[in-house]
């Protein structure tokens, strides 16, 4: 039964940061009774964001890495609401959830409306596609799992395709052309690499690999990966080539069409299959919120409370929000460490909050970054918590940090005495499992 004069916190965003929050709240506020919790999220399941990737290319199966929010709503003493928030009322304090739909477009759940003492916004980043003609047409972002498992099925379908028809391979038939050399559109191209030749060795003799099928990596900068370091930009620029990755450096996306990807220097990469990974910017409805301030790429500007600038009860934090970074220019980059660091400092905070106690403010601490090529190879560099040096690092000892990071995320969600089960089960079955995904 709920409880009377329960301070009430919503969540609204169940990313890795979003559902961490919420998982962490319940199992403390939640749990003892001091106040009620409330994770919203327009999908019933929750994969962490750095493998779609992975799903992308066939090499992970989504189904063996989902959580189920109502699943994880009951272990962990917070509720699951499912729907798309597309407004509020501050005066009220109210969040609006639009309804719910099936496939057949029938309803599901009708239009709702929550109260809140505390407001929570995390509903993460979308990919910017900067209105270039066709874009959104003829390209497919990895901002979802739906989207992701779509790449997957077109990729598989161009395949069976090409081994089934009568006429050779066309031009474009099966290049795969990547708009973004940021880490996703990096370390897509080399997953792509291996998955591909995976699958074209189930059986679909008709095709060579190494000559019908090509990835190509388009980028407007002058070099991959160009927020971070250039020696981890080198190192993996190096082995994309030794992949056969086409990487075009200083090329600027002009359109996209059915066809292919034109580019300003008047290069055109025929191709069928497009992803766009150049870019991001928060959803359009957060520069629509009852007035809240946004910044030019529609994310919530917060202090360093993390609390919005015009409302002190609406807080928000991750790739949605701008949050200042003291003695930088910028606000804190959108990475999935600095929302892992805000989720842990926001939990702290709102405990303080419901007790009457003044807020923390957060400070971002950058512990450098990782590159996964798949089997190939995995690159970084770690900063030093005290000097603010970098020490570059590559091989087994760079793969098993980046697996580290998924393990920690699990481990905040589940604990680990499950998640070292959960690790052990995935071993054993392994060995009687394609390594990629075949449909």
């Amino acid at each position: 039964m709920k409880q009377k004069n329960l301070h009430q916190i919503v969540i609204v965003g169940g990313g890795a940061g979003g559902l961490e929050l919420a998982t962490k709240l319940g199992d403390s506020l939640g749990r003892k009774g001091k106040a009620e919790i409330t994770l919203i999220d327009r999908t019933r399941t929750h994969v962490w964001k750095p493998l779609l990737h992975e799903i992308a290319a066939g090499s992970m199966n989504p189904d063996k890495h989902e959580l189920e929010y109502l699943a994880q709503a009951h272990w962990h003493h917070f509720h699951f609401r499912l729907g798309n928030m597309d407004g509020i009322d501050r005066t009220k304090r109210e969040v609006y959830i639009g309804a719910n739909y099936d496939e057949d477009g029938a309803e599901v759940i009708p239009r709702r409306t929550f109260k809140y003492d505390t407001l929570v916004i995390a509903v993460g980043s979308t990919t910017n596609d900067f209105g270039i003609a066709g874009a959104r047409e003829h390209s497919i972002a990895l901002d979802t799992q739906d989207q992701a498992e779509r790449f997957h099925r077109r990729l598989h379908n161009a395949l069976v395709r090409a081994q089934t028809q009568a006429a050779p391979v066309q031009a474009g038939q099966l290049e795969v052309v990547i708009v973004g050399a940021g880490a996703t559109g990096v370390e897509l191209s080399a997953e792509l690499h291996n998955t591909t030749r995976e699958l074209a060795a189930y059986g679909l003799d008709k095709i060579d690999p190494d000559k019908d099928i090509k990835i190509s990596l388009i980028e407007a900068s002058d070099r991959v990966l160009p927020a971070l370091p250039p020696k981890l930009s080198q190192a993996v620029d190096y082995e994309l080539r030794k992949l056969r990755v086409h990487v075009y450096t200083g090329e600027r996306v002009t359109e996209v069409t059915q066809k292919g990807v034109h580019t300003h220097s008047g290069r055109f990469i025929p191709s069928a299959l497009v992803v766009w990974a150049a870019g991001i910017k928060a959803p359009n409805f957060l520069s629509e919120l009852d007035g809240l301030e946004t910044n030019r790429i529609n994310q919530l500007v917060v202090r360093r409370t993390l609390q919005t600038t015009l409302d002190d009860d609406i807080f928000a934090f991750g790739d949605c929000a701008a949050c200042p970074w003291p003695g930088h220019a910028e606000t804190v980059p959108p990475r999935a460490q600095a929302a892992h660091q805000q989720a842990s400092m926001l939990c702290k905070s709102l405990k303080r909050r419901v007790a009457g106690k003044p807020l923390l403010e957060y400070t971002y601490r950058d512990y450098g970054s990782l590159v996964n090529m798949g089997r190939y190879s995995t690159v970084g560099s770690l900063m030093g918590a005290l000097s603010g040096s970098s020490m570059y690092i590559e091989g087994m000892f760079a793969r098993l940090m980046y697996k580290s990071l998924y393990k920690m995320h699990q481990m905040t969600l589940h604990g680990f005495f499950e998640v070292f089960l959960q690790t052990i089960a995935r071993l054993i079955t392994r060995r009687s499992e394609a390594q990629v995904k075949l449909h």
